[in-house]
């Protein structure tokens, strides 16, 4: 599958680039149970995708809530270690990319398409989507956006997954969805 070099890629006049979950817990495998092998080739991607997109930068942070119930319950007898409070080191945006944020959502769910996301953006915006994990928290954000009207540009190399394997059958999932997501 050819896909765009991150440095080809050109914001279109309105797009925000929003930039899922750059956090230590899913940055390194060797510090947390979620961390993407992938991570580290790809922040100064993101790095270098942020400055194509002044003033309209969304950072979003996943951070753990006990009390959602539900499937979140069993979710956490098996991921316990991730019940830590907001302030811990391994909900923190990592160094490199903590500075790139014009504006910041937290949500306790893997998807980041809530009221907080388009009080900043609008409801039916143009996004370009980066972070990771693309299997995870960035999939679980474009589909919901691009069935609420949003347009999606998913920058491939900006985006790290639980594993390249996995990386890829997101990308595939999400090329399925085309005019309203496009995988660059």
């Amino acid at each position: 599958m050819s896909r765009l070099d991150v440095s080809a890629v050109e914001p279109l006049d309105d797009e925000w680039l929003v930039i899922i979950d750059p956090q230590a817990i899913f940055a390194d495998p060797t510090t947390s149970q979620w961390g993407s092998p992938m991570w580290a080739e790809t922040v100064p991607r993101i790095a270098r995708l942020a400055t194509a997109y002044p003033g309209r930068v969304v950072v979003t942070r996943f951070v753990a809530d006990p009390g959602l119930g539900g499937s979140w319950a069993s979710y956490y007898d098996e991921w316990g270690f991730a019940l830590v409070p907001d302030e811990d080191p391994l909900y923190a945006v990592v160094p490199e990319l903590a500075h790139l944020a014009d504006h910041m959502v937290t949500e306790p769910t893997f998807g980041k398409w809530g009221q907080q996301l388009r009080s900043v953006i609008g409801d039916q915006p143009r996004l370009a989507l980066a972070g990771v994990a693309t299997d995870c928290c960035v999939i679980a954000t474009a589909l919901p956006a691009g069935d609420a009207g949003a347009n999606i540009r998913v920058v491939a190399e900006a985006c790290a997954g639980s594993s390249p394997e996995a990386h890829e059958r997101a990308l595939g999932a999400m090329e399925m969805f085309a005019p309203q997501i496009t995988v660059l």
